[in-house]
Parts: structure tokens; C-alpha cells; sequence
């Protein structure tokens, strides 16, 4: 995988689909937070211990790009990165493929800002922004 982009595998549970066993379109956000947590740990940055220091950052937009359907029991990669950032917000980019076929599912992003601890908008501090360069796409959102 490029560098900069970090990936996770999940499994389709059934609980996840409707009667046709596809999956439901709300859990496409749901994996992307997933992927978004692990690129997050595997840059050495942990949600929980940003929120100890008082800094959140908070999801302000989600797009997503549905391209095939997510089926019960499919293994799946949650393709995730950093597209943009400053010293006040984040943009990941995601890619959602089917891990049996390559194929792509999805795209998405989510743009998140930074608060304080009184929840106003905060700034990110060095040492996360140096954590999470922004990398080129490595598909089209």
C-alpha cells in the first residue's frame, strides 16, 4: 500500500444488511470511523489520549460515494489517509474494496475540526499536525 495510507480489514456481519443481504449504506460511515481510528493509532496518535489533553476533533462533514454493493459475509479493506489538513481541521479520504475481487465499493471522506476542552474551536498541536501529512489520493473520491 502507498505510504501515508493505512488499511483495515472487516467482515460483512449479517446484522449489517437487510433482507437481500447487502449491506445497509449507514455502515459505510461506521467503517470508515474504524479505518480513521487505526490510521489515527498507527500514526501514534490516540483518540482517547487527545481527548485527556482536552483537544477533540469533531466529524463536520461526510461524503459518501456508493459504487457497488457490500454483501453479508464479503471480507472487506478500508483503505484510509489524510487528504488535506491545517492547524484547525482534518480531511481523511476512504476507500472501500472488496478484499476477494479488489473491487471498489466506495469512497468517502470526513472533514473534522479541533476543540478545546470548553469545546471551542481549538487548534491541532505540532506534534499531531507532523503525524498526519497529507498524501495523494491513491483512487479518485
Amino acid at each position: 500500500m502507498t505510504s501515508g495510507v493505512s488499511s483495515i480489514e472487516l467482515r460483512v456481519r449479517y446484522a449489517e444488511t437487510d433482507q437481500m443481504g447487502i449491506a445497509h449504506h449507514a455502515n459505510y460511515v461506521i467503517w470508515c470511523e474504524d479505518a480513521r481510528t487505526a490510521h489515527l493509532r498507527s500514526s501514534g496518535i490516540s483518540y482517547r489520549e487527545l481527548e485527556q489533553r482536552g483537544l477533540f476533533l469533531v466529524v463536520v462533514e461526510v461524503q459518501v460515494r456508493y459504487r457497488a454493493a457490500a454483501r453479508y459475509d464479503d471480507l472487506l479493506r478500508i483503505d484510509c489517509w489524510v487528504r488535506e489538513r491545517n492547524r484547525r481541521r482534518i480531511i481523511f479520504g476512504y476507500a472501500v474494496h472488496r478484499a476477494e475481487d479488489h473491487s471498489l465499493l466506495a469512497t468517502a471522506q470526513t472533514a473534522l475540526i479541533a476543540l478545546d476542552s470548553n469545546r471551542v474551536l481549538g487548534s491541532l498541536p505540532p506534534h499531531v499536525l507532523d503525524h498526519l501529512a497529507p498524501v495523494a489520493d491513491p483512487v479518485r473520491v
